[in-house]
């Protein structure tokens, strides 16, 4: 359900294009190139309660895109051609990196086939511990059990709290409490409260989480691909920000070094697991140049500056966001910023 606030955004957005804002404000301070930043490819999802909805695209949507990206004259680029743009801001034309968070099967499924037909390079982050089969996503358990269910109990700090969702509306703001309540914690307590609610609402977390994330079998073949660019995000997915300075330090290393094991490639690029603001922070940042990443992308939302100066450790992307129309994402495209 889209808020008010993202009607407007909407509403916003298509007017920056037709007025001509857009165009005017990106030949000003448009930048030298974007990073494009998904999640999953996959057909529409039916149900009225989808509070993930924005981190999917269709294949049908993204072979659009493609072709919109070119017809806008953006020059496809893998990662590594990014960051030596990035740092030569004065090359001829606007360029855009495609990456995937997650390593979700579906991208190899739906996403792949489309970008190999337009001969696309793009990247995926992969946490290690969803293809070694011991992830637990429980990003993905919350909306199932939020939508099966109108009343929910959860053991909250020491406390068993009950809560009364009965309408899409409630459940929209269960589940953003909640979730924003779980990015909180410890990985320990994360992995309790996940696993006490899955427990008491019939949800296979293992399955689910074994489900919808790439095998390494699966890596592997991506990794064949020379246009495909396989990046790291960690072993298990934390908060970095939640976490001590020696277990995220260790959570990123660890991620590099089993992906590299695996693969045999080197892997070069790091993406912050959620990578809101306030997930995580310069020393993060540090972390992963120690580790030998070459850059590190955020979600937070912007374009690469024109002067040089984008930060190789804390780049920002543009978020799919569930676009509905080429038009709202050509103006977000500009660099302009309309609400979030």
């Amino acid at each position: 359900m889209p808020s008010a606030n993202g009607v407007l955004t909407a509403a916003g957005l298509e007017l920056a294009y037709f007025s001509g804002l857009a165009r005017l404000f990106e030949r000003r301070a448009g930048g030298t190139g974007v990073i494009l930043r998904f999640e999953r490819v996959r057909p529409e999802q039916a149900g009225r309660f989808q509070p993930l909805r924005a981190h999917d695209i269709a294949p049908e949507f993204l072979d659009r895109l493609v072709r919109a990206l070119r017809r806008w004259k953006f020059d496809l680029v893998s990662l590594d051609e990014m960051c030596a743009r990035t740092r030569r801001p004065t090359a001829p034309g606007r360029f855009a990196a495609l990456t995937f968070d997650g390593g979700y099967r579906d991208v190899l499924t739906h996403g792949y086939p489309v970008l190999a037909k337009h001969d696309v390079p793009f990247a995926v982050y992969i946490p290690t511990a969803f293809p070694d089969g011991v992830g637990e996503a429980w990003w993905l358990a919350l909306p199932e059990i939020v939508a099966r269910h109108d009343r929910i109990s959860l053991v909250m700090d020491g406390q068993e709290q009950h809560f009364n969702a009965a309408d899409i509306a409630a459940k929209h703001e269960l589940y953003d409490f909640l979730a924003n309540w779980m990015q909180t914690l410890a990985p320990a307590a994360l992995s309790a409260a996940v696993n006490d609610l899955c427990r008491r609402y019939s949800v296979d977390l293992a399955a689910l989480s074994r489900d919808a994330f790439m095998t390494w079998q699966d890596v592997e073949k991506l990794a064949t691909d020379s246009r495909i660019t396989i990046g790291s995000a960690t072993v298990n997915y934390p908060v970095l920000a939640a976490l001590p300075d020696d277990a995220a330090r260790r959570d990123i290393e660890m991620g590099k070094a089993v992906t590299e094991a695996v693969t045999g490639r080197e892997v070069r690029h790091f993406a912050y697991p959620f990578g809101h603001p306030g997930s995580f922070d310069a020393r993060h940042g540090l972390m992963a140049e120690q580790a030998g990443f070459v850059s590190a992308v955020s979600n937070v939302s912007g374009v690469i500056r024109p002067d040089g100066r984008s930060e190789l450790y804390a780049l920002p992307r543009v978020g799919w966001n569930a676009q509905r129309s080429l038009r709202t994402l050509r103006v977000r495209l500009s660099g302009l910023r309309l609400g979030r």
